[in-house]
């Protein structure tokens, strides 16, 4: 059972581009490149002699047998004609095709104007176009054999194309296969090759109007703006471009939204590209995509290279034991061309990460990243700018107020925010409504901080357990004095808790005083002290609470001097750069009478807010009854309900009021 919940977590649009859509290469990149131009070119020639020839050889047979189809020596004689030779008995046969007749006679006839005047034994002549009925007869009559066929159909394009269809098929397939072994032979090749996408400069991408709750950050890159558009002001005076700008924060700030804002206020082309995207199984790889990338961004410059999570590629050398390895190879290679820019060559390097820690340092002096830029989480009026952003297509209720919304949601970044906001309006979908209200934002909230609604069916006493825990928590919260105020009390599983109590700070909170700190100790301990005060036994229900009150304990005696003890001295242990290697070192820089020392100091401060949990339980113990009775009858209670509560039983809230708009 989670006990307690507070807002102190937190968490952005356009990514076009394909590799289609680089700047072609002319060949002289990359090996082998001219010999596969000619290659192809001479394959080309190829294909086309063979098409032309088997074309010809086509027509030639076409009017081979056309002209060999039938005898040469046919007469053309009027229907006339052929009707006095059958009444005079000279027809052999005759064969009818459609309106075309043909036959033979049985005594070979002269016809003036036909066949030169030769006499011939064969004949052609044409019906009559609505036909004769009287020929049938005399055809019978005379004993003259005759037969009826199809009219055949002479139309030379489609007879063309019936002969030479398998033939063009085949020279299809021979073209498929010759296109699929070249580009087989192409890939070979390709494997240095960038992967970066790019956005052109004439297509529209982000603005600094798109980002919002950063505003130190994109101050630090106007001026690499403005050097990108107006590169001349600049080096007429002799400056140097600034090569390299590493951005840094947590995931979800904005780093790659500021990135292409800086694309899009430049006008400029944008390569994007991931760090890990530079290596591969094969040896070479990544430094020969590193000089792929460069050579382009130099050849299309103005420009702006943004290489994400570029701590894949750029961590610190010789944390491995095998120092020659792939990744290295890259990281040396991107470490020449960041020296290798002409330096009045307009060609930024943007990068991004959320380890700068372990960066190399050689990728960090002046002359490769010369700025370093710390995008961090906004503050509330960050928060408000973004929700605004990002609700522009949303249609919004009249009851929503994004204020109170930003002042409840500390710690969240812009991709939080955008993620709140996607989750109200689905949330908002489901109940078929046409706007998105307030009470959808709280339930988003919830989920997204908590968890869904779990429909588990407790037993009485597990109730009564969970209402006395969470009661605990909310009046340890109401009774003291640098607390957060409560917002809301529940007994409703969510996610892996049995019940929440939440709070809602009225500012964001940068610095931590001792009192604020011991004070965090007491609330937490207070659903455990509440079992043991009301119900006589204590259950598993705290483990949450346990290990956030040792956690915070600790960092109090051994990093932040809180403990007199002790005295001013910080015992945090350092995080180890060589860490899950052969050379990780696992000693620590104090004595193991250090360490009891800092385990009895912890241990005597948990022991203290315990104590104070349960002193003040037991002094309002009504309080704690009736907030325990409520929670059973209602599941859910408010702030405002928590507080008449304790107006109810006399007891005195010292908390703070939770802000209301």
């Amino acid at each position: 059972m989670d006990a307690q919940a507070t807002y102190m977590f937190q968490r952005n649009p356009n990514e076009p581009g394909q590799n289609g859509s680089q700047r072609p290469n002319n060949g002289d990149n990359g090996s082998g490149g001219p010999k596969r131009n000619i290659t192809s070119s001479l394959l080309v020639r190829s294909l086309l002699i063979v098409v032309v020839v088997l074309l010809g050889w086509g027509l030639f047979q076409y009017f081979t047998q056309s002209s060999n189809s039938g005898p040469q020596d046919v007469l053309e004689v009027p229907y006339s004609t052929f009707y006095q030779q059958v009444q005079q008995d000279n027809v052999q046969n005759v064969v009818f095709e459609g309106q075309d007749a043909t036959g033979s006679f049985k005594t070979a006839l002269t016809v003036p104007g036909s066949n030169n005047g030769l006499p011939s034994k064969h004949f052609h002549f044409t019906q009559l176009p609505n036909g004769d009925p009287t020929l049938t007869p005399l055809l019978n009559q005379h004993h003259v054999s005759y037969e009826a066929k199809p009219a055949s159909d002479n139309n030379f394009f489609l007879n063309l194309l019936i002969n030479l269809l398998p033939w063009v098929l085949i020279i299809g397939v021979f073209i498929f296969i010759a296109r699929r072994a070249t580009q087989s032979q192409q890939n070979i090749f390709s494997f240095g090759k960038s992967k970066a996408k790019v956005i052109l400069e004439d297509k529209p991408t982000t603005t600094f109007a798109d980002v919002a709750g950063v505003d130190e950050a994109k101050n630090d890159l106007v001026e690499v703006v403005e050097f990108l558009r107006t590169p001349g002001k600049f080096q007429r005076l002799g400056g140097r471009i600034p090569r390299g700008v590493l951005l840094v924060g947590t995931p979800g700030t904005g780093k790659t939204l500021l990135a292409r804002a800086v694309a899009g206020e430049a006008s400029v082309p944008f390569f994007s590209i991931s760090g890990s995207e530079f290596v591969e199984v094969l040896v070479g790889v990544g430094a020969s995509r590193v000089r792929d990338l460069f050579e382009q961004a130099k050849k299309a410059a103005p420009s702006i290279i943004f290489i994400d999570e570029v701590d894949a590629v750029g961590r610190q050398r010789g944390s491995s034991i095998n120092s020659n390895d792939e990744r290295e190879q890259t990281l040396n290679q991107l470490l020449v061309e960041m020296d290798g820019f002409d330096t009045r060559q307009a060609v930024v390097v943007i990068a991004a990460t959320n380890r700068p820690d372990g960066l190399d340092k050689a990728l960090l002096r002046p002359g490769r990243f010369d700025r370093r830029v710390s995008v961090e989480r906004p503050d509330w009026n960050g928060r408000l700018a973004i929700l605004k952003i990002h609700s522009r297509d949303v249609p919004m209720a009249k009851d929503v107020d994004l204020i109170t919304i930003a002042r409840a949601t500390p710690g969240m970044v812009g991709a939080d925010l955008a993620n709140l906001i996607n989750e109200a309006a689905l949330l908002a979908a489901r109940r078929n409504l046409d706007s998105v209200t307030q009470n959808c934002f709280d339930e988003a909230l919830d989920k997204i901080l908590i968890g869904a609604e779990r429909p588990l069916i407790l037993t009485e006493e597990d109730l009564n357990v969970v209402a006395y825990h969470e009661g605990g928590h909310a009046l340890t919260g109401l009774l003291q004095e640098n607390v957060d105020p409560v917002t809301k009390v529940t007994i409703v599983p969510r996610g892996q808790a049995l019940g929440v109590t939440q709070y809602s700070p009225l500012d964001d909170r940068y610095n931590y005083s001792k009192d604020y700190l011991e004070a965090q100790l007491v609330t937490a301990l207070g659903g455990r002290a509440a079992e043991e005060v009301a119900i006589g036994h204590i259950t598993t229900g705290a483990e949450n609470d346990l290990q956030r009150v040792t956690a915070i304990a600790r960092q109090m005696v051994a990093r932040w001097g809180m403990s007199e003890r002790l005295g001013t001295i910080s015992f945090s242990e350092r995080e180890d750069p060589f860490a899950g290697t052969a050379l990780a070192s696992s000693s620590r820089e104090y004595s193991e009478k250090t360490a009891t020392i800092i385990d009895e100091e912890v241990d005597r401060i948990v022991k203290w807010a315990y104590n104070r949990a349960v002193g003040l339980l037991s002094e309002h113990r009504s309080t704690l009854d009736r907030i325990a009775r409520t929670l059973r009858l209602h599941e859910t209670i408010d702030a405002r309900q928590l507080r008449e509560i304790m107006v109810e039983t006399g007891a005195i809230e010292a908390a703070p009021l939770a802000y209301r708009g």
